[in-house]
């Protein structure tokens, strides 16, 4: 599938072949390097988690509600 083809799909498709690339390029762990800026993003956010600055929700939720966003 050329590029013009990708940009001619809707979103949902879009956000789908996203995931299914993802899934493809993450199964082993050991290949994928996080950037240095993550770490301390992950650090920051575990703070502000223990200062009940941070709302959580379910793994699921969330991506259901970053789906509708894009439909």
């Amino acid at each position: 599938m050329s590029i013009a083809e990708l940009r001619q799909l809707p979103r949902r498709e879009k956000l789908q072949i996203v995931e299914s690339l993802w899934s493809d390029l993450s199964a082993d762990e050991s290949l994928v390097q996080s950037p240095s800026w993550h770490g301390e993003e992950l650090r920051k956010t575990e703070e502000d988690f223990k200062l009940g600055k941070v709302q959580v929700i379910d793994w699921e939720a969330a991506k259901r509600n970053l789906r509708k966003q894009f439909e």
